[in-house]
């Protein structure tokens, strides 16, 4: 989303020795003091244009296209920021490389308007804007986007979502490339961020990242005003309920409704298999939506019907139980389908 010069690594560090000379042979032979690698950790510093560097040993990001933002960058993972009259801007602190690593964090975060609270990063090959979005003010950023799929986890369901980006800034420069989406169904301001369970449940639906650019804990704001104060930290753990299963369809309907959940099956280079499993009726209609230029080849355990462009299909039980399998073409991509479930 924005194109960020890389800064040098910024430190320093103070050492205090005291210097013993040979020539102080009555003080060595009474005993030599000496004072040394006292580290301190680095004073506040305000960041007001874009700039990415390290600050009491994190990454920061500092960007944005206009408006006023002042960042402070505080001890250890701590930083706060005020936005008022952007456009659009991002900024946070976290670490380069990213990873899956269990992320904390607590403090405050406030939105007019459209803003973001998420953990935030990017990869490349292929390159992947990513967002685990914890808070978010009056716009909530997955509005006219299909969902795909969800995870359980750190005490609540997060939607999953995929949207693309055409020709716009990235940290290589203008380009087209996606954006996953983990969007967090009980906003919240502090806790744990199990962030493997997101890239694992996004994997299972297809969306694949590359190899990790930065991760920060970031505040987003666009066309709003928007401010923070948060600290951030490795963490060592994170609750996972029951863990990061993709689910689709109309989950926990109890009015007879059904769920159509994918999992992954064999793999060649121009085809894949998924398996799908429906819980909640017997007597069911799944539909899938497979992504241009892929296209269904066969099914098997199902009744099954998909239109010309060989891209919609409708599933139906067959007397060979809940589960059933299908085999789509990928003809160079491999995004996996959306399905959807109804009684009957």
């Amino acid at each position: 989303m924005h194109d960020i010069p890389t800064q040098p690594k910024r430190g320093r560090r103070g050492r205090l020795r005291l210097l013993i000379s040979a020539a102080c042979a009555v003080v060595l032979a009474a005993g030599s003091v000496t004072l040394a690698g006292v580290a301190h950790a680095e004073a506040d510093r305000t960041i007001t244009s874009n700039l990415t560097g390290y600050h009491n040993g994190y990454f920061f990001s500092y960007w944005k296209d206009s408006g006023n933002v002042t960042m402070n960058l505080g001890a250890g993972g701590s930083y706060s920021v005020q936005m008022n009259g952007i456009n659009n801007s991002v900024v946070g602190k976290g670490w380069k490389p990213g990873s899956n690593h269990t992320v904390n964090y607590s403090g405050n975060f406030s939105a007019n308007g459209n803003g973001y609270l998420a953990l935030y990063g990017w990869t490349t090959n292929p390159l992947i804007e990513y967002y685990i979005v914890e808070n978010f003010g009056s716009y909530n950023p997955s509005t006219g986007t299909t969902r795909l799929g969800s995870v359980n986890t750190d005490g609540s369901t997060y939607d999953i979502y995929r949207t693309q980006r055409v020709n716009q800034p990235s940290i290589i420069g203008n380009a087209t490339f996606y954006q996953y989406w983990s969007v967090r169904q009980q906003h919240r301001t502090g806790g744990t961020i199990t962030t493997a369970n997101h890239f694992n449940a996004w994997a299972q639906l297809g969306l694949n990242l590359g190899t990790h650019d930065y991760q920060i804990l970031a505040t987003e704001g666009y066309q709003s005003n928007a401010s923070s104060s948060l600290t951030v930290s490795e963490g060592s753990g994170g609750s996972s309920t029951p863990g990061p299963t993709p689910t689709t369809g109309n989950p926990g309907n109890p009015s007879g409704g059904c769920t159509a959940s994918l999992s992954a099956g064999q793999s060649w280079s121009d085809r894949y298999n998924l398996n799908v499993a429906v819980s909640g009726s017997s007597n069911w209609t799944v539909t899938m939506n497979v992504p241009s230029p892929e296209k269904i080849s066969s099914t098997w355990n199902t009744t099954a019907t998909w239109d010309s462009s060989g891209q919609v299909m409708t599933a139906k039980p067959n007397g060979s139980g809940n589960n059933f399998g299908v085999t789509i073409m990928k003809n160079g991509n491999t995004t996996w389908p959306t399905v959807s479930c109804r009684a009957g």
